[in-house]
């Protein structure tokens, strides 16, 4: 299959309307071509495109900050000779001198398929830039490798933040292709908007399921996506980052597992299957231990749950990560009901607010684990009718 830069690379006449303008990439360390060529490195070979600048989005063009709110500095590509623009520094919103150093941004960034993940935050941004400034946006698409399924509650209005750009529920099911689409069309934006579709790119295909298992590599969006597998359960596991649990970073399989020193894995397990069998299906259970390098409880042997999403186990259709995450959250509130399981902290850039509610796209989640007499079937009242009106919503802009 061709992503959208195979495309563009191999086919002059989609490059011809980009003849005589001003040209900028949007891109990440995923920014390959199907032979692994950096976009930016593909795009300059071509040599009828003018490239005058690159931006690059949290983490940096080239993906060199390991964890969250760690900036990126703007600097001088030094193969290329061009400005090299940070998305993640000192601002997160283009500026005006940031955008009027080309006429057409092209955006070539892998996606996860959740709403928490900042390059569709991104994207939401420079279209509206774009829109301000009367400039071109071309979206040059990818896989969501977590396929089509939706879940998770819609984030509530006034809950927008830089892991919140609208409202979208945890797992939405497009490529950012669609997303960009979607945007233009809610935010009623007048741009110039273009995408460049893939070609055989069939989201419901096993293996992958939304990934070309075994026809494309994969390369780290960020620095702790490190396989296909932890972009399956990411929909739920990225929650731990509002937490006081470990979620894998300073280990080989961040976002595949949770644990902490001081709670019992087994019968955090139990209490699952106990609560809410249902909720596990799709994927396989295995308790852990496990020692984190850095990050939350480093040094410590934590105990633990690996998700595993790999094998004749995993069933795409019934897998649902974030109902999995919840339900450990509620297994451990009821064994330790005390646990302070709620990480206060600031939160990209969000003061005043718990992270797992800026995650959540507001508290309806926390309220529900913390409440004593709620049960899953009461988290499936709220939920099931925004995946509907999601499913719904967002239909009119699948393109594959």
């Amino acid at each position: 299959m061709n992503f959208g830069i195979d495309r563009l690379v191999a086919e002059p006449a989609l490059r011809a309307p980009l003849a005589g303008r001003r040209v900028a990439l949007l891109a990440h360390p995923a920014s390959v071509t199907k032979d692994l060529t950096h976009s930016l490195d593909a795009l300059a070979g071509c040599g009828d495109l003018t490239i005058g600048a690159a931006f690059g989005p949290q983490h940096g063009l080239r993906g060199d900050k390991q964890d969250n709110m760690i900036e990126s500095p703007d600097f001088l590509d030094p193969a290329h000779g061009i400005p090299v623009f940070s998305l993640y520094g000192e601002v997160r919103k283009p500026t005006d001198a940031m955008m009027d150093t080309f006429d057409v941004m092209l955006v070539d960034l892998q996606d996860l398929g959740c709403r928490i993940y900042t390059f569709i935050t991104t994207l939401r941004y420079v279209l509206e830039a774009a829109a301000r400034h009367r400039k071109a946006v071309w979206v040059l698409d990818r896989p969501n490798p977590a396929g089509r399924p939706v879940e998770g509650l819609t984030l509530r209005a006034g809950q927008e933040s830089f892991v919140g750009a609208g409202p979208l529920p945890m797992r939405h099911g497009l490529t950012l292709g669609e997303l960009g689409a979607w945007f233009v069309a809610t935010l009623k934006l007048d741009v110039e908007y273009r995408v460049v579709e893939m070609q055989g790119w069939r989201p419901e295909a096993a293996p992958g399921f939304g990934w070309p298992l075994g026809e494309r590599t994969w390369i780290n969006p960020s620095p702790n996506a490190p396989n296909l597998f932890m972009a399956r359960a990411y929909a739920g596991t990225v929650m731990l980052e509002g937490t006081t649990l470990s979620e894998g970073r300073g280990t080989t399989r961040p976002l595949e597992l949770f644990g902490a020193p001081d709670i019992d894995a087994r019968a955090v397990m139990a209490e699952m299957r106990a609560l809410a069998p249902q909720w596990l299906a799709g994927c396989a259970l295995r308790e852990i231990w496990f020692e984190p390098t850095f990050h939350k409880h480093a040094g410590k042997l934590c105990h633990g749950v690996q998700i595993h999403t790999e094998g004749p186990g995993y069933d795409h259709a019934a897998f649902r990560p974030w109902r999995l995450q919840a339900l450990a959250f509620k297994a451990i509130r009821r064994l330790y009901p005390d646990y302070p399981l709620w990480r206060d902290f600031a939160y990209e850039y969000e003061h005043g607010r718990l992270a797992i509610d800026v995650i959540n796209g507001g508290p309806l989640l926390r309220e529900w684990v913390d409440d004593a007499a709620a049960t899953p079937q009461d988290l499936d009242a709220l939920t099931r009718p925004d995946e509907q009106a999601w499913a719904d919503e967002r239909r009119p802009f699948l393109e594959y």
